[in-house]
């Protein structure tokens, strides 16, 4: 934004020099009580949020500027409606007291939030991640990866361009970052319904991109994570932390490690196949999607993780029968089940919470829901230890109690804090001695006046004596005139009134001293105990992590155990052959919908490679063949990712893709027939069967 800075004021000298620094970016400006909007952003801002747009009248310039506003303190309520609309936003704070100077006040940008890299509660959504995901089109192979910063989840691949524009479709990143000269190969491969952000090839160099990520964690090399050999995905990697530093991200403790996505554990599924089938979310706005059905997680951790297991299910035995042993074991056992629920829901979202650990922006209050996150810990870990399943058992031998931690909370925070330090009440009474003292000179303030001023009474005769406040001259004593004669010499006399003169001591100075000073005293330190609690904290990010892992598997599996309760699901027969033989199935999602009453007609399906290799179904419209379709290819898909399925009997020879092509989903608008999306899109599935 070229602006011309005659007649400028210094403020708004300011404003264009740091929107000249982000360009791309809503700059929101705070000013006093404000955050402030100017020129194009103040437009925008009022368009977006609806809020007035007026103008600010540059001295002894003619055009006056466009402006929109909105008080400091309703920031979560703006910024996440920014955010959603797609804008990056560049938040500039005051970074002094404009109490303390003369001159303009200091300030600078603390935050750059884009739709991928956000952390307040307010912008993200409970139950579902915010990736942040990386392109980079490499010499033999696209490379991608994917960060979620508010849980720290790392993750990097490469591959075929529609390999990842598969896995686009399955982690549904809201912000994708690519090389700016490769913006026509972008649109080409991955369409342009991502938002994206473009970056500098320098990015995307493998010198550039292994030397961030060998500097973060650490390390000589890559081998540890896995992922030395897959060239392209560490450079898609390497820009996403570089992007991270240009967004002034910089405390990510909480990334601790960078992970491989393995191919040829998951079954692929494209993206028609995870819409059609309505895995994630319904295609009509009153529907409902598998999710929906087998959704029932305590916790957030538990519902992220779910979300992922729905699109990406297992094609190994072993993995999938320990998971459908834990969801055996849990359906079994109603007390542990009970116990599961119970504790569970006193965890909260562990993982968000340790990550705004590290970025050292978590509240009295969520420290105080980690340590009851860690109390809740303690009776599962008990319960799975003495659990007769492996898989149960390995999952409490990896809990950790951090006990010293967990004391050490309840030992210095009240148990119902405020949701701000500088509110005051935050450290618990008996830890700090000091604190207890200065609480202590501000609270027994009232009672300490009523014993000066009655102990004075009686010592000089004076009845009427009474003690007050000024911001003049403080604490003073205040005598009535017919008692002049029976002031003391010691005394001060400081303001003589009609009636009354005023006096102070020595003895009401150096209590004002304490009791002012006092308050001050107490905010500065219960800040300090606070961070150096929160500092501490920073050590026990990887044991907490884990924690919040194992946490959202159990939570995850327990979900399959209700649902199976709830919808009477059966244990499928999983096996590595070509056969699959499922008795009486039912679709998971439509017998859930049905009106009162109705009950869901089941049906039988048979196919192998010997006997049965090919049915074709007819029918007239809406007599169920799609559902029947849909069906079975929900419950091979419930059964590897190993929960119950809707059936009296189900034995699934494992499959390694999933493919649908049910009901057109027109792409008129590309200009593309019925016909021929029909067309292409069985061709996409006979030239990637396996």
């Amino acid at each position: 934004m070229a602006q011309n800075d005659q007649g400028l004021t210094p403020m708004m000298k300011q404003f264009y020099s740091f929107k000249a620094k982000h360009p791309d970016a809503l700059l929101l400006f705070r000013c006093g009580d404000f955050y402030e909007t100017y020129s194009e952003d103040a437009v925008e801002a009022s368009r977006v949020l609806g809020i007035t747009l007026t103008k600010r009248n540059n001295k002894g310039n003619s055009d006056a500027t466009e402006m929109a506003g909105f008080p400091h303190h309703a920031l979560d309520t703006y910024l996440p409606k920014l955010i959603r609309a797609g804008k990056r936003v560049a938040i500039c704070d005051q970074l002094e007291d404009p109490k303390l100077t003369k001159t303009l006040v200091k300030r600078g940008i603390t935050e750059l939030v884009t739709p991928g890299v956000a952390m307040g509660d307010t912008v993200l959504n409970y139950k579902e991640n915010n990736f942040l995901a990386a392109i980079h089109f490499g010499k033999t192979a696209c490379g991608v990866a994917f960060l979620d910063i508010s849980t720290g989840e790392f993750i990097t691949g490469q591959g075929s361009f529609d390999y990842v524009e598969k896995l686009l479709g399955s982690f549904a990143p809201k912000e994708v970052l690519y090389e700016r000269t490769h913006k026509k190969d972008f649109e080409r491969y991955f369409g342009n319904k991502h938002c994206v952000f473009e970056l500098d090839d320098w990015v995307f160099t493998e010198q550039t991109a292994r030397q961030k990520l060998l500097k973060h964690f650490g390390t000589q090399n890559l081998k540890g994570f896995g992922v030395e050999h897959v060239q392209s995905g560490v450079v898609a990697a390497g820009a996403i932390m570089q992007y991270l530093e240009i967004t002034q991200h910089t405390n990510i403790g909480h990334i601790t490690s960078l992970a491989l996505i393995e191919e040829d554990r998951y079954v692929r599924l494209d993206k028609f196949t995870i819409r059609s089938l309505e895995l994630i979310q319904p295609m009509q706005d009153d529907g409902a999607s598998l999710l929906n059905v087998v959704d029932r997680t305590v916790t957030a951790m538990g519902g992220r993780l779910l979300r992922r297991w729905l699109v990406f299910p297992l094609k190994e035995v072993k993995p999938i029968e320990q998971r459908l042993d834990v969801v055996d074991y849990i359906f079994r056992y109603p007390e542990y089940r009970a116990l599961l629920d119970e504790q569970l829901h006193r965890i909260g979202d562990l993982e968000r919470i340790i990550s705004k650990v590290a970025v050292g922006r978590v509240s009295p209050r969520e420290m105080v829901q980690l340590k009851n996150a860690l109390q809740a810990i303690q009776p599962l870990k008990i319960a799975c230890l003495e659990s007769d399943n492996e898989t149960i058992r390995q999952i409490g031998e990896q809990m950790n109690l951090c006990e010293s931690l967990r004391d050490r909370i309840e030992h210095e925070i009240q148990p119902d804090p405020p949701l701000v330090v500088n509110r005051g009440n935050v450290i618990a009474e008996g830890f700090s001695p000091e604190l207890d003292e200065l609480r202590n000179i501000s609270r027994g303030g009232r009672d300490f006046l009523i014993d000066i001023q009655q102990r004075e009474a009686e010592s000089t005769g004076i009845s009427s004596l009474k003690i007050g406040y000024n911001n003049v001259f403080g604490y003073y004593l205040e005598v009535r005139n017919t008692y002049k004669d029976k002031v003391p010499e010691e005394w001060v006399r400081k303001q003589t009134l009609a009636q009354a003169e005023r006096y102070i001591t020595q003895e009401l100075k150096e209590y004002e001293e304490r009791i002012l000073g006092a308050d001050e005293k107490i905010q500065s330190l219960e800040e300090r105990l606070f961070n150096e609690l929160v500092t501490a904290t920073q050590e026990f990010i990887p044991q907490i992590q884990i924690n919040a892992n194992v946490v959202a598997r159990l939570d995850c599996l327990l979900s399959f155990a209700k649902t199976a309760e709830e919808n009477r699901y059966v244990r499928p027969v999983i096996e590595d052959s070509d056969a699959l033989d499922i008795r009486q199935g039912r679709h998971p999602v439509i017998e859930t919908q049905l009106p009162p009453g109705e009950h869901y007609v089941p049906n039988d399906i048979q196919l192998d490679t010997e006997r049965q290799q090919i049915i074709i179904i007819t029918g007239p419209n809406m007599a169920g063949k799609s559902a029947l379709l849909r069906q079975t290819a929900l419950i091979v898909l419930l059964a590897q990712i190993g929960c119950f399925v809707p059936a009296e009997s189900a034995r699934v020879g494992l499959v390694d893709k999933i493919f649908t092509r049910v009901g057109a989903s027109d792409n008129i608008a590309q200009g593309e027939s019925t016909f021929m999306v029909e067309m292409t899109e069985a061709s996409n599935i006979l030239n990637n069967v396996s």
